[in-house]
Order: structure tokens, then C-alpha cells, then sequence
């Protein structure tokens, strides 16, 4: 391993003796290789190329239009990602033991094809156990029942697992880079096989080593990792032999981190944390981050790119997008590159949507995650920013495998220098930040180095938090870069020249060199720019201040001509490195740029505009442009590009309609004393696997128990009364902002809900409500409603998942609450089915327990002709549950992307006065739940695929009220959350449509 003794001798010469003083990594680790993928401990290589991989997350299933995966994906390559990693949900594919759905909104095959489609590596991460904030962590509900505990090794528990494992794994292994030997192939690269499993007994190693088995005997042959939940050294590859890690099966060592503060109650970004050293120059040892495993390159398989927001917030997501946005990124994520953690993937890239009952108690239906693409598929200007970084890496693969090099020295500022090169062509990379990295100054500094082309003195400015890579001395096509205080953004070659695009902050100084044999002819385009040639040692150096775009043309002295591209950061994000069939393409101006095809003298061009763009292209024998399948006029410019002669058009306004004709009906029939509940099941002593403690002498009351497992339930119980009976007490679980409703024959008595306001919010709830005089004579029957937000994660591996939801007790009090043991004989309902759900194609989170769901009434051909018209805003409301159904029709302009969502109220503030919630069914899907007081999301976004762009749809509502005066539905309507031309085409997911299609 390379510490400060051994560095001289080492066999990467020039490593920094006096930045790296503790073991970090070692230098002589042996490649390890896994087909086409291969690894040392400077970096992953793919077909033996070092590359850095550049990754994003995405969840498919928070975006149920599988059409629309491919338009993330694009985004994705199209702002820099090379690789995107994704979540599999157990719980999402399995409604019962035994039962797997892998079609429709569940195709994994199409979703992993996509991805090679794209151009995108892939990491795939199978679970089990995931988490992702989802219900039980991602397992599925009927392992709630398993008495088993999980994440052990366990029999019962593994070959559950082993269930669900040999299904997605044979998904996998054939869609590898290195191929199933059956003649598929894909983009996997790499394969995790458990997710932050923070106990490591030797019941979790034999677990680990059943998964590691398993995952090969299924054909999983790229490397094998397991994401460390932070930097605890926990499952690192047997080959480290750092003091106090955990070794386990895997090949590589990963970890995550969430670092970077929070937002204050006004919503504005706080600057948090300065960036950590989680590799080359940091503390090293186990909880060092990357430094716990020396022969693995550094990889962080989770960073913040975002964090999630939980119920009864302040609404966080658009300053976590700023916080976690613009310059954090630089800063962070620049500062893991210097530290050789040339493996990060950013969670979330896009978080989408957690719709129906997919969300765990701590988050409520939006999973947007302040990512740089928005849960409306919007890019962020934080995507912008990764754009320029992804280009970077994508332009200079020297970045892969860079080492730590010898100091350089910096006058005036509060500033550090990362100085790093590659050890195979000496290529240099400077990062610059403050000290510490969050600081606030601003300053002007001098950088003194040793560089590859001679010894250089640079003047440089950091105004603010911020970060600056800084190249030196590499070889882009044919050009030599000393250095530059600018950052480049891209470089290729068209036609035998070379493009080469480098930007800055505005109104800042920059300054060039780049070296030739002879001075070349320096023409000064557009812009203002000075230069100067030193014929002594061929540099040739550019002046100039950021600002708009200069061009600079530059030809001769021994190197191809030269289009040189100056821009300040807004004209820096304008432009899109992308690459056709004929070779790399640049191109500035539209929102967003799909793909380039080139044919015959054309370039067929797809992307997006959201208002009118310019156009202008750098690309192989170049002749004529198409946009989206219609010819663009162009003119040649002094750039060697092809320039649009009129701007690209942007979309049309599209016009929604106003919700109106709606029709109503009450929801709560169980609530009605004489209701049939005949073919409802008994609540008996069956067993229960629950963690939850119930007292003595109460029936099994669990909702899991009876295969419920997923919203609503509902329970009728039956006693007669005496004369000491007063009041009920329940205790019950219902999830973070979870209810219950409760009657005794048909009266209202009253609603509770579980507390919010936390990250990690209260799960479990009790109340007691006073008995009417009528109860302490004859027969009775209460009915209580219990809805579920979800079941715990698993993160501390302790079964926390198994807490029970539905009710936990119930007991009859007499005076000053005395419980004396009146029986009360109780029976269930929840979805219906239960585990058999009824509605398989829309799957789990679609099925909920409300007897409208059972009844059909949220599907869009339900015929409500029988219900009674209704006014919206509702006037007043009843307690419990009533349903209201519209429709309407859309006309979204052909050709156009856009994100159409339901709002509530006013949205402008995080929560109303008014107390209800309602779920929010769109052409009868489960598109999340709205809580009025509770917040803070109101408004929806619905995708296109869900929604009928063109042509007729139908919303339901499932509002549930405590029916007190105010407490009703506000003003619903519907909003554009995003609009563009071009996009993706998009099928209508197809679903059971009338009751009758239900199972």
C-alpha cells in the first residue's frame, strides 16, 4: 500500500509524498478481470480502457409508462452520465409467494435494452433488501408473515429470497456486457448484491456468502459488490488487510455518502458541509471511505444528488435541488474525482414518483429528490452543470486512474489545490477550491506547478462556493493543451480539425495555452481575445474575459486548424456533445439534444425546444440538418459549422380544460350497522409474525396476517354492551401521517392520526374515543378504518419491516379507563383478493382496501350515471370516505412533450386549514395521496402513457374527511408541469378499464 515511506519507490513515479501520508490504495494490486470488465486499483476498465464511471439513479418503477424510461434515459446520456444505475423492487414484481410479474410496467428486459440502446452502462442492484425510502424496504408484503428474520441466513428466509433472486438474475445475466453465453448481450457492468446490511454477524456473512454464490451460480460473471451504508469498512473484498474492516464476498468495496447540510424553514439553501476527503487525501483506514479496501478503486455507489422530503414538511425539494445543485456538484463531486473515486453514481438523477402504496412511512408520493431531472422529467439547471463535468470525463479519458502529484504553490487566498496526474501519459488535473471548500470568500490567487510542458505561474479567480477543474498538459485530437484557466468543457475532431470548447464564470478573466512548433495564424472570429506566441518554447497564449461566446480560429504551426470556443458558463450549457454513426458531434442551442444520425450528406438531429432556438452544428462531412424530421435551412460559418437560418420553433401553449361535471358517492358503507359482512374473514389467534407486542388476551389483529398488506383495511367488531362500557381504546400501526376512523352502529365517534413532522416520523398510534350511552346495553357493532402509509424499511436489519399495521389492540373501558374484558369478536377487509390482487396489470401499489376500490369505482369506464352530481370545492363533508369521478378530454399539439399534473387548493403554501386527504386516481391508477394539513405536495404529476394526451380520461378522488365543517375538498385542476416539442413516443399503458376486467 502507498504511504508516505513507500511513494518514492513506487512504480507510478511523481505521486505527492506530502499530500498522502496513510495508506490509501496500493499501487501493486493485480488486475482482477471479469470478461470485458477488469479492474486495478486506480480505476475500472472496460475491454481494458481505464474509464470513470459516471452514473445517475433511476427507479423504473416510480415512472409506470415504460415509453417514457427511454426518455430519462436519453436525458440521462444526453447530460453526461455514462452509466445509470437501477433499483429493482422484490415487492414490486411479487403480490404473493410464489407469483412473479415481469410484463408491462414490470418489463425488466425492456427496460435493460433500452439502456444499451442509449449508450448507457449499467449497474444493476437486486436486493433483496433495497430500501429507497420504499415500503418495507422493497420487500415484498407477504415476507411480513415469514417469522424468519430477514437478512440472515436463515433457511426460510434465504430461499425466499433465492425466489425472487434466480428470477431477476436470469434477467441480468443476459443483458451483461460480457453476455449470458446463450448468444444475448447488454450494457451490466456491475451487479450489487445487498444494500447497506449494517450488521455483520456471522449469521450476516454466511447470508453474504449465499448471495455472492447464488448471484454466480446464476450467471452473474461481472464484479460483485455490496454498498456500504457510509463509511464503515463493512463487507470489503477478503483482499484488504485494513485494521478493523469487515471482509466479505464481494470484488469490490462500495460505499455511500449524503453529505452537503440541509434547507432552512424558508425554503432558501444553506451551504452545509464542506466536502470530504473520502479517498486519496483523507484519514484513511476503514472508515476512511475508499481507503478501507487499497486494492479496489474508489466507488461510491450512492452520493447525494438530492434528498428526499418527508410528510408535514416545509416542502424541500426545490432547495435541495439548489443546495445539492449548481457548484455543490463541482465542489463535491470534483472533490471525490481528486480523491480517485472515479466510480460515482448520484442518487437520485431522477427520482419520479412514489405512486400508489409504494412509498415507506418516511415520504409521501413524491419522490422528486431535488434531482437533476425533475419528477416532471424537467432538466434542472443542476443537470446543466453535470453535462459540462460528463463531457470533461467523456473528452479526457486520462481523468481514469489519476494518482496524487506533487504540490503546487498558491499565493494569496484561501484556496487548495488538488493536483493530480496520470501516471501512464503524465497528464495533469488541477482542482481548485476554497479551504475549506465551503467558504464564502472570494478570491484572486496565483497557481506555481510543474507542469508536463514547464514550470507556469497562472493568475486565477474563486468567487464564492465554488470549484474549477483546471487541465494541463493532454493531447486533444490533434492540439496540445498546457493549460487553461478555463474548464474545458468538450474537444473532438470534424473533418481532420479540431473543436475545442472551454468556458468560465462571467466576467472573469481566462487564459489559454496551447503549444505549437511554429506560430500559427490566429483569426479572432467573434469575441474579444488577445494572444500571444513565444517562440521559445511554441506557447501560444489566449486573453480574454468570460463573457457571451468568442470564437477563435487557429491555424498552422504544425497542428490542424483549431476552432477554439470560448463561453461563459450560460453559453457553455447551450452546447451538446453527442455521437453519430459518422463521428462526434457538437451542437449548441436546443433544450436538449437526442440523438444525430448521419445519412448519406445529412445529419438527422432529435431533441427538444421549449422556445425558439438557434441551431448550429459541428459534424462530419456536413451538408444539411434535419430537426426532428423536418429540414432545416443552414448557412456555412467562419466556425466550420452549419448555422440554422431561422430558429428552431418552440412548443405551442397547451390548453387544459376546467375539471367540471363531477358526480359524486359515499365511500364508507362498512360504517352502516346493517352492512353484510358475511364474507368478511375472522379475526382469530392465527399466528403473527409481527415485532409488535399486542397485550395479553387480544386476538391477532394484524392486517398482514389476514393478506392485506398495502392501505386501507377494514374491521368490524361486534360486543354487548354493559354498564361500565365508556369509551374504546385502539392502538394501531398506520405508517408516518396513517389514520383511523372509527363508528359504533353507523355514529361517528372519531378519527386519530399518527403525528408527522420528522424525517423519521412516528409510526404507531393510539387513541380512545367516549362511548354513547346506548352501548352499555345490547348488541353493538364498531367499525374502524385503518389506513396504512406503508410498512418500515429495514435499514438496521431488525425486522423494524414487521411492525404491524392495521389495528394492534382494542379493548371496551369502563370509568377512568379500566379495561374489564369485554370480548369483542372481530372481522377483516381489506383489498380485494388480498394477495390474489384483483387488479394484476396496474399491480401491488394499485390495490388498495377502500370499498370503492373493491367496487371498481376508480377505473375510467366505471359507469357513476346512478351518482349524484357534486360541486368542487365540496361545501361540506361527511366523516369518512366519499368518492368523487369526472372526465376530461386532452389535446396536447402533436409532436410536443409535456407533464400535465392534478393540483389542490392553493399552491402556494405547503398544507390548508382544511382537514382531509384524498387518493388521486387517474384512468384508474393510484397516483399518490393528497393530505390538505398535513403537506406539503399539491400537486401531481401525472405521466403521459397514465394520461391520455389525445383524447378522453377520467380522475376519481377518494376523499376522506372527519366531515367537521371545513374540513372538504378544495378547488381541483389541472396544471403544465412541463412543455416542450419533441419528446419520445408514448403508448397508453393498457389496464383493466370497468370493473368487470378486475379479477
Amino acid at each position: 500500500m502507498l504511504t508516505a515511506a513507500l511513494l518514492a519507490a513506487s512504480a507510478l513515479p511523481g505521486i505527492a509524498t506530502a499530500q498522502v501520508a496513510r495508506p490509501v490504495f496500493n499501487a501493486h494490486a493485480p488486475v482482477k478481470t471479469f470478461g470485458r470488465v477488469s479492474y486495478d486499483s486506480r480505476s475500472l476498465m472496460i475491454d481494458g480502457k481505464r474509464t470513470i464511471i459516471w452514473a445517475g439513479e433511476f427507479h423504473p418503477f416510480r415512472l409506470p409508462s415504460p415509453d417514457l424510461w427511454r426518455d430519462v434515459l436519453q436525458k440521462m446520456k444526453a447530460s453526461g452520465f455514462n452509466a445509470v444505475s437501477l433499483y429493482f423492487d422484490w415487492g414490486y414484481h411479487s403480490p404473493k409467494q410464489g407469483v412473479y410479474d415481469f410484463s408491462g410496467i414490470r418489463d425488466i428486459d425492456r427496460l435493460l435494452d433500452m439502456a444499451a440502446d442509449e449508450g448507457l452502462y449499467v449497474i444493476t442492484r437486486a436486493g433483496p433488501y433495497v430500501n429507497g425510502e420504499l415500503t418495507r424496504g422493497g420487500f415484498p408484503g407477504w415476507l411480513v408473515n415469514q417469522k424468519a428474520r430477514a437478512r440472515t441466513d436463515d433457511p426460510t428466509y434465504m430461499a425466499a429470497a433465492d425466489e425472487w433472486l434466480h428470477r431477476i438474475d436470469a434477467i441480468i445475466a443476459r443483458h451483461q456486457i460480457n453476455g449470458d453465453g446463450k448468444g444475448h448481450k447488454g450494457t451490466v457492468i456491475l451487479h450489487q448484491i445487498e444494500n447497506e446490511l449494517s450488521v455483520t454477524g456471522a449469521s450476516q456473512r454466511r447470508y453474504m456468502d449465499h448471495l455472492y454464490a447464488g448471484a454466480r451460480a446464476d450467471g452473474i460473471s461481472v464484479p460483485i459488490f455490496h454498498n456500504d451504508q457510509g463509511r464503515n469498512g463493512y463487507w470489503t473484498p477478503q483482499s484488504s488487510t485494513v485494521d478493523k474492516v469487515v471482509t466479505g464476498p464481494n470484488d469490490l468495496y462500495a460505499f455511500d455518502g449524503y453529505p452537503g447540510g440541509t434547507c432552512t424553514v424558508g425554503g432558501q439553501p444553506t451551504r452545509g458541509s464542506a466536502a470530504p476527503d473520502w479517498g486519496y487525501y483523507g484519514p484513511g483506514g476503514a472508515k476512511g471511505g475508499a481507503s478501507a479496501s487499497p486494492d479496489t478503486p474508489g466507488y461510491l455507489a450512492e452520493f447525494g444528488g438530492g434528498w428526499f422530503d418527508y410528510w408535514g414538511s416545509n416542502g424541500g425539494y426545490e432547495c435541495n435541488a439548489v443546495q445539492r445543485g449548481k457548484r455543490f456538484q463541482r465542489v463535491f463531486y470534483g472533490t471525490n474525482l481528486a480523491n480517485g473515486i472515479g466510480m460515482q453514481s448520484f442518487y437520485m438523477t431522477y427520482g419520479g414518483t412514489s405512486w400508489g402504496w409504494l412509498p415507506a412511512p418516511v415520504v409521501f408520493t413524491s419522490y422528486d429528490y431535488g434531482a437533476a431531472i425533475s419528477e416532471a422529467r424537467v432538466l434542472r439547471p443542476k443537470a446543466a452543470e453535470m453535462k459540462q463535468l460528463g463531457e470533461l470525463i467523456a473528452a479526457v479519458p486520462d481523468l481514469a486512474g489519476i494518482v496524487p502529484a506533487a504540490p503546487v504553490a498558491v499565493s494569496g487566498g484561501a484556496v487548495q489545490v488538488y493536483h493530480n496526474r496520470n501516471p501512464e501519459s503524465d497528464a495533469r488535473f488541477l482542482l481548485v477550491t476554497h479551504k475549506p471548500s465551503n467558504g464564502p470568500s472570494n478570491d484572486a490567487f496565483t497557481i506555481t506547478a510543474d507542469l508536463p510542458d514547464g514550470h507556469y505561474a497562472f493568475p486565477m479567480q474563486l468567487n464564492g462556493f465554488d470549484a474549477k477543474w483546471l487541465v494541463a498538459g493532454v493531447n486533444l485530437g490533434g492540439q496540445r493543451l498546457v493549460y487553461s484557466t478555463s474548464e474545458l468543457q468538450t474537444a473532438l475532431t470534424v473533418d481532420g480539425g479540431d473543436v475545442m470548447l472551454l468556458y468560465g464564470r462571467a466576467g472573469e478573466p481566462g487564459e489559454t495555452v496551447l503549444r505549437y512548433k511554429t506560430a500559427p495564424n490566429v483569426t479572432v472570429l467573434s469575441g474579444q481575445v488577445t494572444s500571444a506566441f513565444d517562440a521559445a518554447n511554441g506557447d501560444l497564449k489566449l486573453g480574454y474575459t468570460h463573457s457571451g461566446l468568442a470564437r477563435v480560429r487557429i491555424s498552422g504551426g504544425g497542428r490542424p486548424a483549431l476552432t477554439l470556443l470560448l463561453g461563459d458558463e450560460a453559453a457553455g450549457v447551450q452546447f451538446w456533445r453527442t455521437d453519430s454513426n459518422a463521428g462526434p458531434v457538437l451542437v449548441r442551442g436546443p433544450t436538449l439534444v437526442r440523438h444525430a444520425v448521419a445519412t448519406g450528406g445529412a445529419l438527422a438531429l432529435t431533441g427538444d425546444t421549449e422556445g425558439d432556438s438557434p441551431l448550429e452544428v459541428w459534424a462530419p462531412k456536413l451538408a444539411r440538418v434535419t430537426w426532428n424530421g423536418a429540414a432545416v435551412a443552414t448557412a456555412r460559418t467562419a466556425s466550420g459549422s452549419l448555422e440554422a437560418t431561422t430558429p428552431l420553433p418552440g412548443p405551442a401553449a397547451v390548453a387544459l380544460p376546467a375539471l367540471t361535471g363531477w358526480r359524486s358517492a359515499p365511500g364508507s358503507p362498512e360504517a352502516a350497522p346493517g352492512y353484510d359482512d358475511s364474507g368478511w374473514q375472522s379475526i382469530d389467534r392465527r399466528a403473527n409474525a409481527s415485532t409488535t407486542a399486542a397485550p395479553d388476551g387480544q386476538p391477532n389483529l394484524s392486517m398482514d396476517s389476514y393478506g392485506f398488506h398495502d392501505g386501507d383495511v377494514w374491521y368490524r367488531g361486534r360486543f354487548t354492551g354493559t354498564t361500565d362500557a365508556r369509551s374504546v381504546k385502539f392502538t394501531y400501526g398506520g405508517g408516518g401521517a396513517g389514520m383511523m376512523q372509527v363508528w359504533i352502529d353507523g355514529v361517528f365517534l372519531g378519527q386519530h392520526e399518527i403525528p408527522t413532522g420528522l424525517p423519521r416520523p412516528m409510526t404507531l398510534g393510539a387513541a380512545g374515543f367516549d362511548l354513547p350511552p346506548s352501548a352499555q346495553t345490547g348488541a353493538h357493532v364498531l367499525s374502524v378504518t385503518v389506513r396504512s402509509n406503508g410498512h418500515n424499511w429495514d435499514l438496521d436489519a431488525d425486522d423494524f419491516h414487521k411492525e404491524q399495521r392495521g389495528l394492534i389492540s382494542a379493548s371496551i373501558e369502563a370509568p377512568g379507563g379500566r379495561s374489564f374484558g369485554v370480548p369483542i369478536a372481530w372481522k377483516i377487509q381489506g383489498n380485494r383478493g388480498g394477495e390474489d390482487i384483483a387488479d394484476p396489470v396496474r399491480g401491488v401499489p394499485n390495490n388498495g382496501g377502500l370499498a370503492g376500490e373493491r367496487l371498481g369505482w376508480y377505473l375510467p369506464d366505471f359507469d357513476d350515471a346512478r351518482w349524484a352530481s357534486a360541486t368542487i370545492p365540496a361545501a361540506s363533508a361527511s366523516a369518512g370516505t366519499t368518492w368523487y369521478r369526472t372526465g376530461f378530454d386532452l389535446a396536447v399539439p402533436t409532436g410536443q412533450d409535456a407533464t400535465i399534473g392534478v393540483s389542490f387548493g392553493d399552491a402556494s403554501v405547503p398544507r390548508s386549514v382544511a382537514r382531509y386527504r384524498a387518493l388521486i386516481f387517474v384512468n384508474g391508477w393510484n397516483m399518490g395521496q393528497f393530505i390538505a394539513h398535513i403537506g406539503p405536495q399539491r400537486t401531481f404529476p401525472i405521466p403521459e402513457g397514465i394520461l391520455n394526451h389525445h383524447g378522453h380520461n377520467s380522475i376519481a378522488l377518494a376523499v376522506t374527511s372527519d366531515g367537521a365543517a371545513g374540513d372538504a375538498l378544495e378547488a381541483v385542476r389541472l396544471v403544465t408541469l412541463h412543455n416542450a416539442r419533441g419528446g419520445v413516443p408514448v403508448k397508453m399503458v393498457a389496464a383493466p378499464r370497468t370493473p368487470a376486467d378486475l379479477k
